[in-house]
């Protein structure tokens, strides 16, 4: 990616700024970053910032052995420690023993127990067995060539079927 400002040296300086729903980025060499007074002179790691003087420390000594690089993308520990961001998914794992203690002390936990939004939501497995239940019926009712029992029967899977996509916020189920 080339700095948005020159336009020639890559982009080695990333700020984001929200304000309110604006989303705003800029994408800058050094150089240019430097003029716009966004250079660092005192360059305190990104996790000392954010979690106290010695964060960065702690996390080059979990990495015990040198300079640890990301198989998937070259991403190194240092790296991490300048601009506070991975570089891909493989770098959860090759900096695991550094992100335990960064993620506990800034979320409590290492683990993510949020709420499943419902667009992913699935239909619940009760559902899913009523379903297919009340249609072998109705095959069945079709083939004893009882219309009423299989009109009965297929207005039971349209009303599941609503119910179900009402729970799932709208999303038709199978």
């Amino acid at each position: 990616m080339l700095c948005c400002i020159c336009k020639e040296k890559k982009a080695t300086v990333h700020l984001t700024q929200i304000v309110g729903d604006s989303v705003q980025k800029l994408d800058m060499c050094e150089e240019c970053a430097r003029e716009k007074g966004l250079d660092d002179p005192t360059e305190f790691a990104l996790a000392d910032q954010v979690l106290g003087l010695g964060a960065a420390q702690a996390l080059e000594q979990a990495a015990s052995g040198g300079e640890v690089k990301c198989p998937g993308c070259g991403y190194t520990q240092s790296d991490f420690k300048k601009s506070g961001r991975l570089g891909c998914a493989r770098c959860y794992e090759t900096f695991y023993a550094g992100l335990e203690g960064l993620l506990r002390s800034m979320h409590a936990d290492i683990r993510h127990a949020g709420k499943t939004p419902r667009s992913a939501a699935a239909p619940s497995p009760a559902a899913t067995d009523q379903h297919k239940q009340l249609a072998q019926q109705l095959e069945q009712a079709i083939a004893r060539e009882d219309y009423e029992k299989a009109a009965q029967l297929r207005d039971e899977i349209r009303a599941l079927k609503a119910r179900e996509a009402a729970r799932l916020g709208g999303k038709e189920t199978a």
